[in-house]
């Protein structure tokens, strides 16, 4: 039995958060294609592509401090709940855009969902060290991220084929998934709750909170230095948003299927990479880690650069599959240390700044890709794109040389899993 089956038949809590996973994110990528679907039936569909991308950019600035803020002072789980049900509300309300003729109604929602967000990944990540054991940490760190990466390319084509049925029902899985998700999470049980650690009685206003949360970010140069490992790579990530469409359509010349396959060897590379991580994070030592780290930026950025001078598509697939490939190997790695090494007071704030500061750097080199497009090829945007993500491994490997990247002091996680069993009755004297 596998790792992973064993995780999933002995961690009933770890159980019900996959599940619940699974079938959110499936929805997700409902949601996706046929709100894309509805901006390219406007007159102006390339300005309406563009509103929905700034519109999710910019709530997530203003949603990372205050999720992070409320997911390291509340309980977590309920936190997550209420994301989920929000959501779910705001799924619905996207039916009225079906017969809109103005983008307006879908650039507000297309903001709300995303500015809710981060309050359930953020919080499922800062939760997972306390329903996970030691030994169990980076196996469901592995699996939460390849899950993400499957339902990537799955819930594509099921969005795909679910928008030929219409709109109505592809909005309505997406809410429904999301009261399955509430439901799981509402399943969660743990012996002293999820609200977080707490070292002190007085409660501070929420810009204080953050700003510690800042500091900390700051003062924990391994934990900066990951999230500084999300900008690099989100650099040359958002490119790909616009690029894989451009590569498909354009320069190969297979138009929605060229599209399909690149995403479709993108989500196998990824998919590589988090077995392969899986392997590493249980041998790697901290040194070795960091190593690897540096190796797979440079083996992502050289195959982007490569895949984007192919001449044939086929030859394309192979180097972006090994481009995601050795992403995915930094991401789950580097997950696993901060799942490992993070304060528990402390993970609310530093996950959602993670997402924030890794989405808002896509969008922004969205923009930039998009804008270029009027000036220079996809060859030379994608080229441009491999090498700049790629020069992430100098200044990681720079900062490793110089002993800037310190192990910090590992973290408490549970022991064990006493709590998912009756408590014994009391022995009589």
């Amino acid at each position: 039995m596998s790792a992973f089956t064993q995780l999933l038949r002995r961690n009933r809590n770890y159980r019900f958060l996959w599940c619940g996973q699974v079938v959110s994110e499936v929805g997700d990528h409902f949601n996706n294609i046929a709100v894309m679907s509805l901006a390219m039936q406007h007159k102006d569909p390339g300005l309406v592509v563009t509103g929905v991308f700034l519109s999710r950019a910019v709530p997530m600035l203003a949603a990372g401090p205050i999720a992070g803020v409320l997911l390291d002072r509340m309980n977590r789980k309920r936190i997550m709940i209420a994301s989920d049900l929000t959501r779910m509300l705001i799924a619905v309300g996207f039916i009225l855009c079906i017969h809109q003729n103005a983008p307006t109604l879908l650039f507000i929602l297309s903001a709300m969902l995303m500015f809710a967000s981060p309050f359930f990944t953020a919080g499922r990540n800062a939760i997972l060290p306390g329903i996970a054991t030691a030994e169990e940490l980076h196996t469901a760190n592995t699996m939460t991220q390849t899950t993400s990466w499957a339902s990537l390319t799955i819930g594509a084509f099921l969005g795909a084929m679910g928008a030929q049925f219409g709109f109505v029902l592809a909005f309505a899985f997406n809410a429904f998934s999301f009261v399955v998700s509430a439901l799981c999470v509402s399943q969660l049980r743990r012996a002293d709750g999820f609200r977080p650690a707490q070292t002190e009685r007085k409660q501070k206003t929420g810009v204080v909170q953050y700003g510690e949360g800042l500091r900390y970010i700051r003062g924990t140069p391994m934990v900066l230095g990951i999230l500084m490992l999300g900008i690099g790579w989100a650099s040359g990530g958002g490119a790909a948003q616009i690029l894989f469409s451009l590569f498909g359509e354009k320069v190969f010349n297979d138009g929605p299927l060229g599209i399909g396959v690149i995403w479709g060897f993108a989500g196998i590379g990824l998919l590589i990479g988090g077995a392969i991580a899986y392997r590493l994070g249980k041998v790697l030592s901290f040194a070795a880690y960091k190593r690897t780290i540096a190796i797979a930026y440079v083996i992502h950025g050289g195959a982007y650069v490569l895949f984007s001078q192919m001449p044939t598509i086929e030859l394309a697939c192979v180097f972006i599959m090994l481009s995601r490939a050795a992403i995915a190997v930094s991401s789950v790695l580097n997950t696993s240390q901060l799942l490992h090494h993070v304060e528990d007071r402390y993970r609310g704030r530093v996950f959602a700044t993670n997402e924030s500061l890794t989405w808002s750097v896509m969008m922004l080199s969205m923009m930039a890709t998009g804008a270029a497009t009027i000036a220079y090829s996809p060859r030379v945007i994608g080229a441009w794109a491999g090498v700049i993500s790629s020069t992430t491994a100098i200044f990681w490997t720079w900062a490793n040389l110089t002993g800037r990247l310190p192990e910090p002091a590992r973290q408490a996680v549970r022991e064990d899993e006493e709590e998912e069993l009756p408590a014994e009755p009391p022995v009589p004297s």
